[in-house]
């Protein structure tokens, strides 16, 4: 690129340099700005470069604080679009996040580094440790979600090869290949995973897809099918369900625990539950679950002070379950 073509991008090399080499704790003078413009090959003069300052606060947003310190005149970027906490947390939850595969959050948190100074940026150079978090294999996600999108926005049908694991660690497709068609309505998270909650014509019934098992996506220029199904659909109790550990008949259960395991149940089912006093030292709370196994396996993992009390039927079941383990 010529000198002449480098001076007509001065202000968007004045706002690289700037949202680059300065922060809070890092400052720049007029001559060092200068000194930095000259590595592009742009020739800049004080007046003007006042007058940039303006714009990039006016007309891009970019705030820039000038500080006198003596003789000397500082100058550095203020506020941004995510401050150094926020890009750290963003951070952290792309590293800690089993739906990202490994090579994304590479390049995701790369890509963080843009919102804040190179001097912010070391301190992003962290790894967030969790443990049995297993990484997602299946980097064409990131598209089916694009392109499940694309199909929500336009009413359209969407057409895909559903996958299985093999006990060679691979995913192959089920029905020997043939394509799922579908129509879908909502993707949801839980557990750590990306469902697909959509309409089978042929099949008359809403189905879930998990969206890393998902292949070839596409959109089909049909439009989709089964409305009727969900102008009432109530996504949490499908969800609850479906893809929580409470798989089964809803019930509503009460259960007796110790004052200080109350967190558990607050983190699992939410602030808006009933709790009650059973005596100085204990609690019960009632809450509707689908009756599984998992649901009696997660109780039991909290230990012999967590309790079942109702309803007698669910009680027994348990009572049951527990009995048949004991003798396996």
């Amino acid at each position: 690129m010529s000198k002449g073509a480098n001076q007509k991008l001065k202000l968007s090399y004045l706002c690289k340099i700037m949202q680059e080499k300065t922060d809070d704790e890092h400052r720049l003078t007029l001559p060092q700005i200068i000194k930095e413009l000259q590595k592009y090959d742009i020739t800049a003069e004080r007046k003007s470069l006042y007058d940039d300052f303006k714009v990039m606060e006016n007309e891009l947003g970019i705030e820039v604080i000038k500080e006198q310190e003596g003789r000397e005149t500082y100058y550095h970027v203020g506020s941004r679009t995510f401050e150094l906490a926020e890009v750290k947390l963003l951070i952290d939850a792309i590293q800690s996040s089993k739906f990202i595969s490994k090579s994304k959050s590479d390049v995701l948190i790369k890509k963080m580094n843009a919102f804040v100074s190179e001097y912010q940026a070391k301190q992003l150079k962290r790894q967030v440790y969790v443990n049995d978090r297993i990484k997602t294999m299946n980097e064409s996600i990131y598209y089916s979600v694009d392109s499940i999108h694309t199909a929500l926005m336009n009413n359209k049908q969407i057409e895909f090869l559903y996958c299985s694991w093999t006990i060679d660690k691979k995913l192959e497709p089920r029905k020997d290949g043939q394509k799922y068609k579908v129509s879908p309505w909502a993707l949801t998270w839980a557990d750590e995973n990306y469902y697909l909650v959509a309409y089978d014509s042929e099949d008359g019934k809403v189905k879930h897809y998990r969206v890393d098992k998902m292949m070839k996506l596409s959109v089909v220029d049909k439009k989709r099918d089964g409305e009727e199904h969900f102008k009432n659909f109530d996504m949490t109790t499908y969800a609850l369900e479906n893809f929580s550990m409470f798989g089964g008949e809803i019930k509503r259960v009460h259960i007796e625990f110790p004052n200080e395991k109350v967190g558990i149940f607050i983190d699992r089912f939410g602030k808006d539950i009933s709790i009650r006093p059973v005596d100085d030292g204990r609690s019960k709370i009632a809450v509707d679950v689908a009756i599984s196994l998992q649901f009696f396996g997660w109780i039991f993992s909290l230990g012999k002070d967590v309790a079942i009390t109702g309803p007698e039927a669910v009680v027994e079941m348990y009572k049951k379950e527990l009995q048949n383990r004991l003798t396996v």
